[in-house]
C-alpha cells in the first residue's frame, strides 16, 4: 500500500486524504450528532458511600461514553442539593435535572408506585429477568410512564435503575424466633414495607439510609432493614447490632429507578435518548454482576471479622409478610384503578413465565448443595452460636 501511495502525485494524495477526512468527519457526526458538551446536575437518595451510589455513577459514566462525551452528569449524593425524599418533585420542577432512587419511596403520592420497584413477593414469584421481561416486553415501562406523567402529574421520564435484591430481612438488637418477637420492636422501614410490617405488629419509623446508624446508636430504633451484604457493611450496621436475618420476601426482586426532567429529555437528540436508554440497561447488568460478588465477600467479612450472626429468617415471618402484602394489595386494587391495572398485568405475565421457569430450571439449591453442602453452613452457624 505504501508503494502504491508513493506513485500518487502530490495533488492526488491530497484529494485522497481530503476525501478520507470528509468520510471520517461524517461518521463522527453520526456518532455524536449534537454540537457542544452539556452538563447536568442529578441527585440520588443514597449516602455517598452506598453501593447504589456506585450504580448511579456507573450510569452517568456510560452515558458520557455512549454520547461521545456530549452529555456529562454530576452524580450527587443524598442531600447535596435537596433532601433525599424530595428529589422526584425537585426533578419535576427542574430544581435538579434528574435523580436516582427507588419508586416505593413515592407511595405517599400513589401506592401504585411500589409496583414499579419489583414489589413484595417478586411480584408473584418473578425474579429480575422475569420482571424486566414484563417491564420491557409486557407494557410495564409504558404503565410506569403513564403513572408518573398522567396520574401523578410529574414532569419526568423514568427508567429501571439498579437491582438491589434479594434483600435481607434486617438487623436486630436481639434474636427473633417468630412474629411475636418483633411486635414490640421499633424498626426502620420505608414505603409500602412500613405499612405491611405495621399490619404485622411492628412499630415502624421512616428515615433515609444516612440516618439509620445514628438512630441505632442512640437507641431510637431496635432494628432496621436497609439492603444486606455490601450495602449494610458500608453503612456500618454491624457496629451496633450483631443479629442479621436473611432472606426477606419484602424485597426479593427490587430494582431502583433513574429519572430525568421531561424538558431536559426532550432537549436530547433521538441518538442521545437511545444512548441513555442503552446506558441504563448496560449499567443494570454490569452492576448486578459486581453486586453479587460484593455481597458474597461482605457476608463473609461480617461473620468472620465482625462476629455477626447471620441467621435464617423464621418461615412464619416470611409467610406472614406475603399474606399481609396480598391483603394490602387487594384492598388497594379495589379502590385504585391504576394499581389494579398494573397489578393485574404483572399477575398475568407471572402466571405464564413463573410456572414455566420453575419447570425448566433446576432449583438453585439443587446443584449448589451438590458442590457446597448446606450442612457446612449449619456447622458455621452452630459455631457462631457458641461464641
Amino acid at each position: 500500500m505504501r508503494g502504491l501511495i508513493r506513485t500518487f502525485s502530490t495533488a492526488t494524495t491530497a484529494i485522497a486524504f481530503a476525501s478520507f477526512a470528509l468520510v471520517t468527519n461524517s461518521v463522527a457526526q453520526t456518532a455524536a450528532p449534537s454540537s457542544g458538551v452539556r452538563t447536568f446536575k442529578m441527585q440520588s437518595t443514597w449516602p455517598a458511600s452506598s453501593a447504589a451510589q456506585d450504580h448511579f455513577k456507573l450510569v452517568v459514566e456510560r452515558i458520557d461514553k455512549l454520547t461521545n462525551g456530549q452529555i456529562k452528569i454530576e452524580a450527587l449524593a443524598a442531600g447535596q442539593i435537596v433532601p433525599p425524599f424530595e428529589i422526584l418533585d425537585a426533578t419535576s420542577k427542574k430544581v435538579i435535572d434528574g435523580g436516582h432512587a427507588i419508586s416505593y419511596y413515592w407511595v405517599g403520592k400513589n401506592k401504585a408506585a411500589v409496583l414499579f420497584a419489583g414489589p413484595p413477593g417478586g411480584p408473584f414469584g418473578m425474579d429480575h429477568t422475569d420482571y424486566l421481561g414484563w417491564m420491557w416486553e409486557g407494557g410495564g415501562q409504558e404503565m410506569w410512564t403513564d403513572l408518573y406523567q398522567n396520574t401523578m402529574k410529574l414532569n419526568v421520564v423514568v427508567f429501571p435503575g439498579h437491582p438491589t435484591s434479594p434483600q435481607a430481612f434486617g438487623w436486630f438488637k436481639r434474636p427473633i424466633k417468630d412474629l411475636k418477637d418483633f411486635k414490640s420492636m421499633k424498626c426502620r422501614q420505608t414505603g409500602i414495607n412500613a405499612e405491611v410490617f405495621s399490619r404485622m405488629g411492628m412499630t415502624t419509623i421512616n428515615m433515609p439510609g444516612g440516618e439509620i446508624l445514628p438512630a441505632a446508636q442512640r437507641g431510637v430504633i431496635d432494628c432496621a432493614e436497609w439492603v444486606g451484604g455490601i450495602e449494610d457493611l458500608r453503612l456500618g450496621l454491624h457496629n451496633v447490632w450483631k443479629y442479621h436475618y436473611t432472606p426477606g420476601v419484602h424485597e426479593n426482586n427490587t430494582i431502583g429507578e433513574f429519572f430525568i426532567n421531561s424538558e431536559v429529555w426532550k432537549s436530547f437528540t433521538p441518538f442521545q435518548q437511545e444512548a441513555i436508554k442503552s446506558a441504563t440497561r448496560d449499567a443494570f447488568l454490569t452492576w448486578s454482576t459486581r453486586f453479587q460478588k460484593q455481597n458474597a465477600d461482605a457476608l463473609k467479612e461480617l461473620q468472620e471479622k465482625h462476629g455477626v450472626r447471620v441467621l435464617r429468617t423464621p418461615p412464619d415471618i416470611l409467610n406472614g409478610y406475603l399474606k399481609a402484602w396480598d391483603s394490602l394489595a387487594e384492598e388497594e386494587a379495589a379502590k385504585n384503578p391504576v394499581f389494579k391495572k398494573v397489578w393485574d398485568s404483572q399477575r398475568a405475565w407471572a402466571a405464564i413465565v413463573v410456572p414455566a421457569k420453575r419447570f425448566m430450571y433446576p432449583p438453585y439449591s439443587y446443584v449448589a448443595n451438590y458442590y457446597w453442602p448446606e450442612q457446612n453452613n449449619k456447622a458455621a452457624a452452630k459455631g457462631a452460636d457458641k461464641k
